[in-house]
């Protein structure tokens, strides 16, 4: 097994699981990896355990209009209860979680009614509420983030990263590219016969 602890940034981006806008996932030993426009991620540590997770949500709450399991998957209130919950079955304790959590830029400021501003209040406030301790942050401004968290010591990596027009762009297009794929309807499996 290989200490990420050891390794370079590059080489932890190379071997990170990376995690998608409504994604969420529980480690111990593997980095987690995620970019961030205006969505955002929290990190959570349980100190004694030595494990944590990590989430990316792109809503703060679901909508009632629309895909309802779309909302439900990109929604903070859902990402932050299954990020708790699955710690909380790998035995760890509430009162033991501590919280990083990153994102909510601004980087196309027509975009989404200031959906960065509104994502780092409801994680602020979500944690606040649940007695999760929020011990480092780094919200807002006009950048992305890519983010690394190491689940084993509970240290969180934040690169800011300036970002253009295009590259604005080409976020938010990738962001509502994930988003609109979520609500398609799946193809169905082809079905094979195997004659022996």
């Amino acid at each position: 097994m290989i200490d990420p602890t050891l390794l370079s940034g590059k080489d932890l981006e190379r071997i990170a699981l990376n995690l998608n806008p409504g994604g969420w996932a529980i480690e111990s030993d593997r980095p987690l990896a995620t970019l961030l426009g205006s969505c955002v991620s929290v990190c959570l540590f349980d100190q004694k355990l030595k494990i944590g997770g990590m989430n990316h949500f792109l809503l703060p709450r679901g909508s009632n209009a629309g895909n309802a399991d779309q909302d439900v998957i990109l929604n903070g209130d859902y990402s932050m209860e299954v990020l708790v919950n699955g710690l909380l079955n790998k035995g760890a304790h509430k009162n033991r979680l501590v919280a990083k959590a990153f994102g909510g830029g601004t980087i196309v400021s027509s975009i989404r009614m200031a959906i960065g501003e509104r994502n780092a209040e409801f994680a602020q406030d979500w944690l606040q509420r649940e007695g999760i301790p929020l011990v480092a942050s780094d919200f807002s401004g006009p950048w992305s983030r890519k983010i690394i968290f190491l689940p084993r010591t509970g240290d969180a990596f934040c690169r800011r990263i300036p970002t253009t027009q295009p590259d604005a762009a080409q976020v938010a297009k990738a962001e509502q590219d994930y988003e609109n794929s979520l609500g398609l309807p799946k193809k169905p499996a082809e079905k094979r016969i195997e004659l022996f």
